[in-house]
């Protein structure tokens, strides 16, 4: 073994520089040292996770345990440059990130047009009022939420790109079927299928891109996947703008021009992604992407060992490899992620009600039906320019729960506002006031990447993919019901109970910063108590697996 000096693996300081992990001990937890705040780590050079030959080995022998399917271009040799890195990173937005966010529209696409189609009178047409439009919400947000962790497990064993192309169909010709709606039954059955064919597809789309990209790279681009999210709102508010004026052809209201317009839209995504989904890095080769694949050989190379000295768990399970009953137990049982959990749930609660209803509160205080869905765009706009910046500044300080905070700070004087309004307030004063709100910093892809950062392993990173989503939808499915059909249109009482949400939200992120540096303190007592022979010897022989291991420091 080599001679090996102990070092002490600190905690990360308030400047938001990440803790040195135990490389110089051969270190295979937390893989090689973290970049500086805003510096690329890019090129190869001889100092990471593999330097020590019988770190490699044991680390080849999990991947071929493993049938890891990128094994054959494993190499802790092999060279290359920083700037052949950046092409290739390039390549791969191209070629991964670009595709991903068209499919992330899709799928947004039919979860945010029902808001657009409320303004056209749907609600009146089928029998239904503010209440029932809420119970068919918290039937799609039930069924999302119960598909998300069955559908990553499938994903997992089939393949994402298998999977989540056949699951695009399904909801995109489930969603033209709206266009035949005649009552509420109807449109809660169609809710709850829609919701058990979308669930699945965030964190299983997250967990594919993990395959490509490094965990200092994942968040910069998360954010621009989520700019998806206020893309397809104001092309969807344009749409509607413009489609909603078909009523009256055919003898059917616009809405139902909406429903099926889009769901051929995104059919047509859907069957595309069959051929534009690879499996993997190395596994590019394919009748439509070509016979030779989108990567060169020397460009496998350079993808997979940057990956794997990332983080060498990033090969510890094949991309067709199903997480059994006992993995899936050993992730659940991970309680240290369980406060990330719990931001997921309570975290986006404030700003959906406002957002679903903002079509629909606009009509009912004055604004047209074209006016309602034209003047979502401002704040969509502002949306994603805010989510941009924050998860950029969150990157370049390497600073995840204080920044990620700031998206209840801003929430904060907005919902106030709307509460101590009074009635007769101007309607573009209450207009802007919510527009000031859904402008807020969106911190869903810091969130995301985090909780993908602190699980360590592909098996736990399936897992809590899926079950920090579930908390997600479980707090949508609370948000859903705030606003009441006795509370409109100003909804007062819902907007009190938003405010005290966000104050807790707000207290909340500092509690689980507070955790994650409790939890680093802990470990760094057991590990500095132990000699270096021992740090070395339980680098190589430890069966801890993911955050179990002592040489795991969680971020923050």
């Amino acid at each position: 073994m080599s001679d090996l000096k102990k070092i002490d693996i600190s905690e990360p300081d308030l400047e938001g520089k990440e803790a040195a992990t135990p490389k110089d001990t051969a270190n295979s937890g937390r893989t090689s040292k973290e970049a500086a705040p805003g510096v690329e780590d890019y090129g190869s050079t001889d100092d990471h996770v593999f330097s020590d030959p019988s770190v490699a080995e044991r680390w080849r022998g999990i991947y071929e345990k493993a049938r890891y399917e990128n094994r054959h271009r494993f190499d802790p040799e092999y060279k290359w440059t920083a700037e052949e890195e950046r092409r290739l990173v390039r390549k791969i937005d191209r070629r991964i990130m670009v595709w991903a966010w068209i499919m992330f529209c899709a799928l947004d696409m039919h979860r945010r047009n029902i808001n657009r189609a409320i303004s056209d009178n749907m609600l009146a047409e089928i029998g239904m009022n503010t209440n029932d439009y809420n119970y068919g919400q918290t039937i799609f947000l039930a069924c999302f939420l119960a598909a998300e962790l069955p559908s990553g497990l499938i994903s997992k064993k089939l393949g994402a790109d298998v999977w989540i192309p056949t699951i695009m169909v399904g909801w995109s010709i489930t969603a033209m079927s709206q266009a035949f709606l005649k009552n509420r039954a109807g449109f809660y059955a169609i809710k709850a299928l829609l919701g058990l064919l979308m669930g699945g597809f965030i964190p299983d789309i997250v967990l594919w891109l993990t395959y490509f990209y490094k965990s200092r790279e994942l968040p910069l681009r998360l954010a621009w996947f989520w700019t998806a999210l206020s893309t397809v709102n104001i092309v969807g508010s344009l749409l509607a703008a413009g489609i909603l004026q078909m009523r009256g052809i055919n003898g059917w209201g616009g809405w139902r021009w909406l429903f099926l317009i889009e769901g051929l839209l995104t059919t047509i995504v859907g069957v595309f992604s069959w051929v534009l989904m690879p499996p993997g890095p190395t596994q590019t080769r394919h009748w439509f992407r070509g016979k030779d694949g989108w990567f060169t050989e020397h460009e496998e190379f350079i993808l997979v060992n940057r990956l794997l000295r990332d983080d060498p768990s990033k090969g510890d399970m094949n991309n067709r490899q199903a997480v059994g009953p006992t993995l899936l137990f050993k992730a659940v049982k991970d309680w240290e992620m369980w406060p990330l959990y719990i931001i997921g749930l309570t975290t986006y609660i404030p700003p959906a009600p406002p957002q679903n209803y903002l079509s629909y509160i606009l009509r009912q205080i004055g604004f047209s039906v074209f006016e309602a869905n034209l003047l979502a765009i401002p704040s969509q706009f502002l949306f994603a320019v805010n989510l941009l910046v924050v998860t950029w500044i969150s990157r370049r300080i390497n600073e995840r729960s204080m920044i990620s905070s700031s998206s209840n700070i801003w929430i904060f004087p907005w919902v106030l506002a709307l509460v101590l309004l009074p009635d007769g307030t101007s309607p573009w004063v209450r207009y802007a006031m919510l527009t000031g709100l859904l402008s807020y910093p969106y911190c869903h892809a810091i969130l995301v990447a985090w909780n993908a950062k602190n699980s360590n392993a592909v098996r736990t990173r399936a897992v809590s993919a899926a079950l920090y989503n579930m908390f997600v939808q479980s707090g949508n499915i609370i948000a859903s019901n705030i606003y009441r059909d006795d509370d409109q249109p100003l909804y007062r009482r819902g907007n009190k109970i938003l405010l005290g949400i966000t104050v807790f939200n707000i207290i909340l992120f500092y509690v689980v910063k507070v955790f994650y540096v409790w939890r680093n303190k802990v470990r760094d007592r057991k590990w500095n108590a132990m000699t270096p022979e021992e740090q070395e010897n339980y680098v190589l022989t430890t069966k801890d697996e993911g955050m179990q291991r002592l040489d795991f420091r969680f971020a923050h």
